[in-house]
């Protein structure tokens, strides 16, 4: 079957259970510091919204296993995630899959996968290289960098260490930890996870703000180009009425575009 034949495609439900240490693992793996109480303390935890993007990895890696595409040159283009409500402290959620829109960028194509429970809906696209030429729509073009200078800049340094971390939340791919992995992907070195990445510049575009990260309801970024683990992060915003457009860049490569984020006032 062609690519275009995948749409609306079930990919199952799952029920997901995590504890009140997965969320705090989850805050210190993007960012939070041990003077963040409500992040890292389960006494006052909050939830930080990106984190249901952690039990909801099984649904992109189930369309590959079903023969969508080849898992080993497909990458993650760009993530989106609306937030219904607060997710608990710990407990489960019920998650429900499916392929939403498939793109035809003629050599390639692009699967969205859509996530869905009564806390949030969220959408992976998905490259895939050699799927493409099916005769489908092309498919929105990516949102464009702003006109003019920045509002502000941020600066964003990341862990050694924080993709290490990131991948006990479940995405364990070997190329974020095995440099011999890495290698054979076409790094240099490994390096983090785009959604690890994406999760770590909302905490600074909050405090920008004057918001609670937990706050955060719409959040949407494309992956332009990797992030290695100790890299730092030049994050320029431009303000879009309540929201927020921003772009990171390392040195002079941009590794995160077509950014917006919005939190609850």
């Amino acid at each position: 079957m062609n690519a275009g034949q995948w749409k609306g495609r079930d990919l199952g439900t799952r029920t997901v259970a995590y504890e009140d240490r997965d969320a705090i693992l989850y805050a210190l793996a993007v960012g939070a510091q041990a003077t963040d109480l409500e992040l890292v303390f389960e006494e006052r935890l909050r939830v930080l919204p990106t984190f249901a993007l952690t039990r909801a990895q099984w649904a992109p890696d189930a369309l590959g296993s079903a023969g969508a595409f080849d898992p080993t040159t497909a990458v993650h283009g760009s993530q989106r995630l609306k937030v219904h409500k607060p997710l608990p402290r710990a407990g489960e959620l019920e998650l429900a899959a499916r392929v939403g829109e498939v793109w035809d960028k003629g050599s390639a194509a692009i699967f969205e996968v859509v996530v869905e429970s009564e806390y949030f809906e969220a959408v992976w696209s998905l490259f895939a290289p050699g799927c493409g030429g099916f005769g489908g729509d092309r498919g929105p073009s990516a949102r464009k960098r702003p006109d003019g200078a920045p509002d502000t800049t941020l600066t964003v340094p990341t862990s050694p260490n924080q993709a290490a971390l990131y991948r006990l939340l479940g995405d364990r791919h070997h190329m974020h930890i095995d440099p011999e992995a890495a290698k054979a992907a076409g790094m240099p070195r490994p390096f983090m996870h785009g959604l690890c990445t994406l999760a770590t510049v909302t905490l600074p575009l909050a405090a920008e703000l004057g918001a609670h990260p937990a706050d955060l309801t719409e959040l949407e970024g494309r992956f332009s180009a990797p992030v290695f683990p100790g890299d730092t992060l030049t994050v320029s915003t431009w303000k879009d009425g309540e929201a927020v457009l921003f772009e990171a860049a390392v040195d002079d490569t941009v590794v995160l575009s077509g950014g917006r984020a919005l939190f609850a006032s």
